[in-house]
């Protein structure tokens, strides 16, 4: 029995830390990806609330190649309240196949969120993020403005897979 226990305790923290880039239910990643079209950068049109992005306007996300064949993450966005920039530097690491639209990301350690792309057009110009639960959304584009009738479908998409898309936060861009 105590070997059980000791086993189970070493098991655990993998355990949490998998569970952090988990998918929410029901939801699918995308397939056929490939990540060479999909690095650059990319503006956010629209999120849910949450407090690591709270205050900010402008919102970018640039992803490139690390040279160990991770991607380098830098988000950077204006902070209404601070009067500033503010910039924080992320890895990303797919969690099946690099084929397949789900990635786990971190910004601390070895702590990661989910980040699964659950819809993306066939010229990869917008996308539709969610995180490892209905908490966390993003409508990504690679313009500043998303047509109106695209970001109308995002949105519905987004609300037919659960997601409360009345607490969207549509975000300024210049």
């Amino acid at each position: 029995m105590k070997k059980l226990s000791i086993t189970w305790l070493l098991a655990l923290p993998l355990f949490l830390l998998s569970a952090c880039a988990s998918l929410p239910e029901g939801v699918k990643p995308i397939a056929n990806f490939q990540l060479e079209r999909y690095l650059g950068k990319w503006y956010e049109i629209a999120r849910l609330d949450h407090s690591f992005e709270r205050n900010l306007e402008q919102v970018t996300a640039d992803y490139s190649l690390n040279p160990d064949g991770s991607v380098k993450v830098l988000n950077r966005g204006f902070n209404t309240r601070k009067q500033q920039w503010q910039a924080i530097e992320g890895r990303a690491k797919f969690v099946e196949s690099p084929q397949i639209g789900r990635l786990k990301v971190s910004f601390f350690g070895p702590f990661y969120g989910g980040y699964n792309i659950v819809e993306l057009d066939k010229n990869y110009q917008y996308a539709l993020i969610v995180g490892n639960d209905r908490k966390y959304l993003w409508i990504l584009s690679r313009t500043p403005r998303l047509e109106p009738k695209t970001q109308q479908q995002l949105i519905e998409r987004a609300k037919a897979l659960g997601f409360a898309t009345d607490k969207l936060i549509f975000v300024k861009q210049p």
